[in-house]
């Protein structure tokens, strides 16, 4: 049987470590033939290695991950890695592509590579990413959006003030978006998908399609018998579903 082999380019050097731990465990056939900090190292690293897979993360200095796999188009199957990217992660979502939304978890990494061995299994050619990465190439060397310090809703002749620090969570409700902190809520004339613009990613996990919720105001998450989600937060009696494209997020450890 022919080996499989693998590039890994981060260049960050824990999360590249890590992958690479965490393949040998689920793919011990799998061979990483090269590591590589910069998409320069990685783009010589595919040019000498022929590998059948590069595992990519996107945002990269000099020559990203997207540089890459336009550079080396059709040559080997692409995995996408990226930190929290709403944007980055609709196009994928769109366009079918593979990627692994750091910080990675084993069922996610588990999940892209039965993908992987079905395409090597029925031969499938290499994935056309090029529409694909003129639309992220576009949105990502775009300005990152200014982090929002506050929320301000009009309520009959008043004007209220939120802190940013202060909310639980933000729903789509029709035209507007409802903001909910522990002691008080109220509706903004702004949609929910401008809002996540300027939200910490880190801070703010997004759980469903139309809500947004701030991390460490999570006590506790249930499954139920169908393994539907839910979770439930910290200073409010409130239960907020978490849609199956979110449920990852609350994997046991």
């Amino acid at each position: 049987m022919t080996m499989l082999t693998a590039i890994i380019a981060d260049d960050e050097d824990l999360p590249r470590k890590d992958l690479r731990r965490m393949l040998e465990q689920a793919w011990p056939e799998l061979q990483i033939v090269a590591e590589a900090e910069h998409g320069a190292d990685a783009l010589e690293a595919i040019q000498q290695h022929q590998p059948d897979f590069a595992f990519l993360d996107i945002r990269m200095p000099g020559m990203t991950g997207l540089d890459v796999a336009n550079a080396t188009r059709g040559r080997c199957q692409v995995v996408f890695t990226t930190a929290y990217d709403n944007h980055a992660l609709e196009a994928f979502a769109a366009g079918a592509i593979d990627y692994l939304l750091k910080p990675i978890v084993q069922d996610r990494l588990n999940d892209a590579i039965a993908r992987l061995k079905e395409r090597m299994n029925t031969k499938a050619a290499p994935t056309d990413l090029s529409q694909l990465m003129q639309e992220l190439d576009k949105r990502l060397r775009a300005p990152v959006a200014e982090r929002i310090r506050w929320i301000s809703a009009s309520v009959g002749d008043t004007i209220k003030m939120f802190p940013i620090e202060k909310v639980l969570f933000f729903t789509s409700d029709e035209k507007y978006t409802r903001v909910v902190t522990a002691e008080d809520e109220a509706h903004v004339r702004k949609p929910l998908k401008e809002i996540i613009d300027g939200l910490d990613p880190e801070l703010f996990w997004q759980i469903h399609r139309g809500t947004i919720v701030r991390a460490d105001a999570i006590a506790k998450a249930h499954r139920d018998e169908l393994g539907k989600v839910s979770v439930e937060l910290r200073g409010i009696k409130e239960t907020l579903k978490v849609s199956q494209a979110y449920a990852w997020r609350f994997k046991p450890m």
